[in-house]
């Protein structure tokens, strides 16, 4: 039975290589260390994942993706500033074996900085994490706790649940800007036309 866990206790959990729901400020997603690729694994079979289906990388702020060498070209950095902390989610190009662990088989991975206090603190203490939404892909994300635990009731492989209320936010925007000219992969809470304006 998957258990209830207080912040302290996630951290470790997820420290140690389990994958956990955590509640951000979009939907409530699953969430794994980059640090444990078969938690990777793990939340990839959780959610149902094709394998060519990326997972995208939260931080907490810049620096955790500069410790990824990961280089964050002009346009990424237009965006950033305008729209983090918030749902929207950045693809560029990294590293390949940065980009193997989290199933891409482009060289390419999405980031973003999740506009929740609780989350990045998370994040402060974690490093960055796979973190996808909570639900079996293709199916509608998860928007509390209660509903998190229905989704995966008798999965073992889900370790705990923070509870954080409802969340009542639409899923992030993903805007690939590893090629040129750029692509929209899924409009969410910020809106195309609004990128438009910044990107062209």
């Amino acid at each position: 039975m998957t258990r209830v866990l207080e912040q302290d206790e996630a951290v470790r959990v997820l420290a140690r290589g389990g994958v956990v729901a955590l509640p951000t400020d979009t939907v409530y997603g699953l969430a794994a260390s980059l640090r444990h690729p078969d938690a990777l694994a793990t939340l990839f079979r959780l959610k149902h994942r094709p394998e060519s289906a990326a997972l995208p990388v939260l931080v907490e702020d810049f620096t955790q993706i500069e410790r990824l060498s990961v280089h964050w070209p002009e346009a990424a950095r237009r965006l950033s500033v305008v729209y983090w902390p918030g749902p929207l989610t950045i693809v560029v190009r990294v590293p390949g074996e940065l980009a193997r662990l989290v199933g891409s088989a482009t060289d390419t991975a999405g980031f973003r900085i999740p506009d929740d206090d609780a989350l990045r603190e998370i994040l402060a203490r974690t490093g960055p994490l796979a973190l996808s939404s909570a639900n079996k892909h293709g199916v509608t994300p998860c928007h509390t706790m209660a509903e998190v635990l229905e989704a995966f009731v008798g999965r073992d492989e889900l370790d705990g649940v923070v509870d954080g209320g409802e969340r009542s936010g639409r899923v992030s925007t993903v805007v690939d800007l590893s090629q040129s000219p750029w692509r929209l992969l899924r409009e969410g809470a910020v809106a195309s036309s609004d990128l438009r304006q910044i990107l062209d």
